[in-house]
């Protein structure tokens, strides 16, 4: 085990007793309306979303619905998500898709994910994760951000960052980490003003030890 593969271990244990209750900040179901609410959630909160989606799933419970649904009203129901017109147009498309190809189904690998229409490897690692109990990397803006200041990955691209933390974070530990980084970056570790006097990992991070906030 190389040096950064043990801080890692360490720091996966702070952050278990920190944030004990790994769990994904959007409401959904069943695994469409997480693929979906993902797609929402891009450049938008997860609380909007989550006050969006009630009706939107009420009106389109199934991929199906979403594949027969009238661009203009799912356009209205999302309007406060941003970027409505596009998201509105990947979410009947997804629908499509799902009814024609899939059997109405959202598929359990990150091949066939990747070909719906919006989805990308956060999305599709999210609902890997989260529905199909996969071991999945989520590198949002948060994880990211976190782990570039822990030291644990190096650059921006997601991909990158991705594939930087499958050689360090163990399988089974690997999406509850990425949701607690989440957590941490909302509750101490923020954007414009990193509180890492009240850090749990201060110690073990790069930014923490060279001084920090």
């Amino acid at each position: 085990m190389t040096p950064l593969q043990n801080r890692t271990l360490q720091i996966i244990e702070r952050f278990k007793q920190e944030y004990p209750d790994a769990v994904c900040s959007l409401n959904y179901v069943d695994p469409l309306q997480l693929l979906l609410s993902t797609r929402l959630a891009a450049q938008c909160t997860d609380a909007r979303v989550n006050l969006v989606t009630p009706a939107l799933f009420e009106k389109y419970p199934d991929a199906q619905a979403f594949a027969s649904a009238e661009l203009s009203e799912v356009e209205e129901i999302i309007k406060s998500c941003g970027l409505y017109k596009t998201k509105a147009k990947d979410l009947i498309a997804t629908g499509k898709m799902l009814t024609e190809d899939f059997g109405g189904v959202v598929p359990d690998n990150m091949e066939d994910l990747l070909k719906l229409p919006g989805i990308g490897r956060k999305t599709a690692n999210l609902v890997l994760g989260d529905v199909f109990g996969k071991p999945s990397v989520v590198c949002d803006t948060h994880c990211i951000r976190l782990t570039n200041l822990m030291g644990l990955t190096v650059g921006k691209d997601p991909y990158k960052c991705e594939m930087q933390l499958r050689e360090l974070l163990p399988p089974e530990e690997s999406n509850d980490f990425c949701h607690r980084t989440v957590l941490h970056g909302r509750a101490v570790c923020k954007a414009r003003n990193p509180q890492c006097g009240l850090c749990c990992v201060r110690d073990l991070c790069d930014y923490g030890c060279q001084g920090g906030a």
